[in-house]
């Protein structure tokens, strides 16, 4: 979760498709350049361990767009393929 936060942070589209599930990658990704992330707080994880397959994150990253602050809170689900997380979706 941190590496693809850090990801949009810098604007690393590629990294961010790399890390994205096959069944609900995107074709192409289009990143906001006046978008500055500024802060993430992790507020929970479910499992997401070294022996498990699947792990949520719950987590608030912050932004400036525009001059104007704003946050985004989200329950992300990952699941573990070949020794690699990759982001699923977000859970409801």
């Amino acid at each position: 979760m941190r590496s693809r936060y850090a990801a949009f942070a810098v604007g690393d589209g590629a990294y961010l498709l790399r890390t994205w599930h096959p069944l609900t990658r995107p074709a192409a990704l289009e990143l906001d350049p006046a978008v500055r992330w500024t802060r993430l707080d992790i507020d929970r994880t479910v499992r997401g361990r070294m022996f498990d397959t699947e792990g949520v994150v719950e987590f608030t990253a912050y932004s400036r767009h525009n001059g104007r602050r704003t946050r985004q809170h989200e329950i992300s689900r990952f699941l573990k393929v070949s020794g690699a997380w990759l982001y699923l979706d977000a859970a409801g």
